[in-house]
């Protein structure tokens, strides 16, 4: 155990501001496990400042008004469980506290502590932070995939971003979609896609889909295949449009041009249409879609969905104006910003990079490669008469993502031996490591670790290319500056040499706006220029890169150019990415291994196949339950927490975040506990199931409040514990025993539908008849 500062608090203003302090702090307000927690060292930081809240006066009272109860968060258990007054007319509060470990721990431990305690879920309180889960900040809860029998039957809480949203550069809420896949609810689906992405099924072709690299069930046995059902949902959108991308119904006079009609731009113009805005797209080409309808293979992105995508803008009222130029040829940029309310400039990085070398003239250009025709275009094998040759021997320069596009759409345009050379190391290659691998699979020759020397060549034409060994490729300081050993050299036969060693951004059209080295200069939030009204994305600003960071980037500039056209100087919030769901769980089958005849590539899937995979997805989120067993009494008996900031209902006090299982912010404080007087015939219990009951903490218990008249009941609140992430009201439960007679039937029937919704994992099933039976003996007891 590491050593700390101890400061024993005098008041809770003082408390609240060393809880606020630097460092990692530690409130102490029972410390019947403090010790032992920071003995194990159950977090990765330890404590540098513990404050002891138990040496704060005038915290510990019970004391009883015209409105009910009032108990001081310092108030030991044993105090509370021994109250006359409590245990009178408070009967449930008295028997929840009564039920806390033993005597001597109920003396010790606080009900303020009691309700704020942490996790105690086996993985969360393993020594040595052994297993840095989702409560603790790590990327998965270790209990969903082993051993859980004493956690949640009725889902998980999303503690903080799902693995695959955080690598997600565009934060596709891909555990929220996939739940509504497992529903059923395809269109759901697709709606919550279009919130974040308005190309899935171009995407979905096209995308690295980092997620699936971070998939925590490919720790089990595979990632689930984020990308077939996001291609199976774009598709879908595609097919019936005019239902997912629609007219806006209210519109406004603000225009707005889009230059580009890139993923950047088409993503801009999108979000800025549906929120009711007029929008102009320009493009110097004669076809809208920039490198998705010109540059990216149609092996991978077949043409006719580009086109049915921009169909479907075109349906929405988005305007496409084609072959028109931008700049000093054409229309200026300054007749644009007089024109429009505000404009986006999404013009991508086309123009390719050269390297120095003599004879340099009679490299090919790998973006003129691509855009100029053969399968690159047209999807198949080259075919007579419609491309142009690759080459029989053709060389690539370059290790990114084009360059493995051009070596692969050569060897699919005949030629016999395609070899991809690059400076990097093969670990270090710009392009995602499953396209390189494609490219492997394809048949391509990878030469990792060489650059060039000198073009060989006889009377004009190619005959290869001298390399020479590549040693390192950035100088110590970071920057580009590669370093060669001239001992170790090879030659590389060629008829056809390629050139993709980058693209860069033409910005000769965008006078005022300011560049550095070559690309715009934009606010990585708001994507906003230094020109007012102008905002720029894509790959003119971060130099090439995937489909979803020019979406994502597209986005986040629709958002600020609302605020813009609001007049609001207000920056866009930053996306939450911790929301807390904790009826938003992994279903009862997600151990179901994926069918032999699914696969990523599959054409066609159908709604069952989509489901069946949906089904694989863990969630990612916490099943610790919330082991307080007067947390469900409070929360049953109407109670309100009077904090140092606010009063809360005790229904609403309790969620499960990383490193909190309480609504309170670090530096705040529970004060008091207010409990209404209940009505004077109400039948109070708490039931509680362990295993020992001196010191157990539940498996299950129930906290219920009835009201009864003639021989029916009246009212009812009912509150689970240690079955779900967080106190868990059972409302539909409530509603359905109003008017009905206390009895077996009333009870066995009021059971089953407790756990109609329940969601098991592999190990706890035994759970659900736990929550039965006390669910029952519960109603019995309301019967007198």
């Amino acid at each position: 155990m590491k050593n700390f500062d101890y400061l024993p608090a005098k008041s809770l203003k003082e408390a609240a501001a060393a809880l606020s302090g630097a460092g990692r702090t530690l409130a102490i307000a029972g410390g019947t496990d403090a010790l032992g927690a920071l003995k194990d060292k159950i977090h990765k930081e330890s404590p540098t400042l513990a404050v002891d809240l138990k040496t704060i006066p005038g915290l510990s009272y019970i004391s009883e008004d015209g409105r009910g109860l009032r108990i001081g968060a310092l108030t030991p258990l044993e105090k509370i469980a021994a109250h006359k007054t409590v245990n009178g007319k408070y009967r449930l509060l008295a028997e929840a506290a009564r039920s806390v470990a033993s005597p001597q721990l109920r003396n010790m431990a606080t009900i303020g502590g009691n309700l704020c305690q942490e996790p105690r879920c086996w993985y969360y309180r393993a020594p040595d932070d052994q297993f840095h889960c989702l409560r603790k900040g790590g990327t998965h809860c270790g209990a969903l995939l082993g051993e859980n029998r004493y956690h949640s039957i009725f889902g998980g809480a999303r503690a903080a971003a799902p693995a695959c949203t955080a690598a997600c550069p565009g934060n596709m809420e891909i555990a929220d979609y996939l739940a509504r896949v497992r529903e059923g609810d395809l269109d759901a689906a697709a709606d919550i896609i279009l919130r974040n992405n308005p190309l899935p099924a171009l995407t979905g072709r096209t995308c690295p889909h980092l997620c699936e690299g971070k998939c925590n069930r490919g720790g089990f046995d595979e990632a689930v295949s984020i990308r077939a059902m996001e291609r199976f949902l774009g598709n879908r959108v595609l097919e019936r449009a005019a239902e997912f991308m629609k007219q806006p119904v209210k519109r406004t006079k603000k225009k707005i041009a889009v230059i580009g009609s890139g993923p950047a731009g088409l993503a801009a113009a999108y979000y800025l249409r549906t929120a009711g805005h007029q929008v102009t797209v320009f493009d110097r080409l004669p076809r809208a879609g920039g490198m998705l309808a010109y540059a990216i293979p149609a092996y991978r992105l077949p043409r006719n969905l580009v086109r049915a995508q921009i169909a479907a803008l075109e349906a929405m009222g988005i305007i496409f104006k084609l072959n028109v130029e931008i700049g000093p040829r054409g229309i200026s940029l300054r007749a644009l910003r007089r024109d429009f309310n505000s404009v986006f400039l999404a013009t991508g990085a086309w123009a390719q990079k050269n390297i120095r070398l003599e004879k340099s003239e009679l490299l090919t250009s790998g973006m003129a490669f691509l855009i100029a025709g053969g399968p690159a275009c047209r999807g198949g094998a080259g075919r007579p008469g419609r491309s142009k040759p690759a080459g029989k021997n053709v060389l690539v320069i370059g290790g990114g993502n084009v360059a493995v596009d051009v070596a692969v759409s050569a060897r699919r345009a005949g030629a016999r031996r395609v070899t991809m050379a690059c400076l990097e190391a093969r670990d270090a290659m710009p392009a995602f490591p499953e396209e390189i691998a494609g490219a492997v699979k394809a048949g391509v020759r990878i030469l990792p670790g060489w650059g060039p020397l000198q073009i060989l060549e006889t009377g004009g034409k190619v005959k290869g290319m001298e390399f020479v060994g590549c040693t390192s490729v950035f100088d110590a300081q970071g920057r580009f500056n590669p370093g060669f050993d001239a001992a170790q050299k090879q030659i590389v036969k060629a008829d056809r040499i390629i050139l993709a060693v980058g693209q860069a951004a033409e910005l000769g059209y965008a006078a005022g706006v300011r560049t550095l080295r070559g690309l715009i200069v934009a606010d990585v939030a708001t994507q906003a220029t230094n020109l007012p009204g102008v905002f720029a994305g894509g790959d003119a600003v971060s130099g090439p890169a995937s489909v979803i960071h020019a979406i994502a980037a597209g986005r986040r500039a629709a958002r600020a150019i609302e605020i813009y056209l609001r007049g609001s100087r207000k920056r866009p919030e930053k996306r939450e990415r911790a929301a807390v769901s904790p009826l938003l769980a992994p279903d009862a089958a997600c151990y179901v291994r994926r069918a032999r005849t699914f696969h990523s590539e599959s054409k066609g899937l159908s709604p069952e196949a989509l489901r069946a995979e949906a089904r694989r997805c863990i969630d990612c989120s916490c099943v610790a339950v919330n082991a307080s067993d007067l947390a469900p009494a409070l929360a049953a008996l109407g109670a309100r927490i009077k904090t140092t900031r606010r009063t809360v209902a005790a229904e609403d006090f309790f969620t499960a975040g990383v490193l909190r299982s309480t609504v309170l912010d670090q530096d705040e404080l529970v004060e008091e506990i207010r409990v209404p007087a209940p009505r004077p015939d109400s039948v109070q219990g708490y039931h509680k199931f362990r295993i020992r009951n001196s010191i157990d903490f539940p498996i299950a218990g129930l906290a219920g409040v009835f009201s009864s008249g003639g021989g029916k009941i009246r009212d009812a609140r009912l509150v689970l514990s240690a079955v779900a992430p967080i106190p868990l009201r059972l409302k539909a439960i409530e509603e359905f025993l109003e008017g009905k007679p206390a009895g077996e039937k009333t009870a066995a029937a009021a059971g089953a539908l407790a756990v109609k919704e329940a969601m098991p994992l592999t190990k706890n099933r035994f759970k659900i008849q736990i929550v039965k039976a006390l669910l029952q003996k519960a109603i019995l007891s309301a019967a007198g």
